[in-house]
């Protein structure tokens, strides 16, 4: 994913993704209670201050992946033609995210079972999750031509945001880790069958 604007905001970019890879990195090698902010800005070469600039807490630094993941679904949702439905376009929109489709993501994957393992990580992860549902909401209400906060469109974030939920908590659980693409895929063919 490319990082709109100048020279100022790509090295802004590059600091919150070597904070993100740093922890990461420290939280593989010593558990997320070992690791402190001061050893996440040392290992990205940055000051505890810079680390502050960026991030709120090292719950936030591990969770920017998933941050930047929403981001670019969102932006992929808006480049869909506006001929196809907002469901329709949430679809490919998730199916083009991923750029091999067919290889897992370890990093969804190790993000997922911090949340799971780590009420901290699960607190900040639902926030992020409200969020973005709240901004994907506002999307789907204006590409239907819908005011905002319309129910309908509210609906069809949050059930899309479950399906993303739902295939996450799964493929943690699974081995071979498969694509977290394809598990949302299948979970969402099953929202749209009829519940009878």
């Amino acid at each position: 994913m490319a990082v709109p604007g100048g020279l100022r905001e790509r090295k802004k970019e590059a600091t919150r993704r070597a904070l993100h890879a740093a922890a990461m990195r420290l939280t593989a090698e010593h558990g997320l209670d070992d690791v402190t902010v001061e050893a996440i800005a040392d290992a990205a070469g940055v000051s505890r201050r810079t680390f502050s600039n960026y991030f709120g807490g090292k719950e936030e630094a591990l969770l920017y992946g998933a941050e930047r993941r929403m981001s670019a679904l969102l932006a992929a949702f808006e480049s869909r033609p506006s001929c196809e439905s907002s469901w329709t376009a949430l679809r490919a929109a998730l199916s083009a995210l991923q750029e091999r489709p067919e290889e897992p993501d370890p990093q969804w994957a190790a993000q997922a079972r911090l949340a799971s393992d780590h009420p901290s990580v699960l607190a900040r992860l639902l926030r992020q999750y409200a969020e973005f549902e709240r901004h994907l909401a506002d999307l789907i209400a204006a590409r239907s031509n819908l005011p905002p906060g319309d129910v309908r469109s509210r609906v069809m974030a949050g059930a899309f945001m479950t399906a993303v939920r739902i295939a996450a908590s799964t493929g943690i659980e699974e081995r071979p880790l498969r694509p977290l693409t394809e598990l949302a895929e299948e979970t969402l063919t099953e929202m749209s069958r009829p519940f009878t």
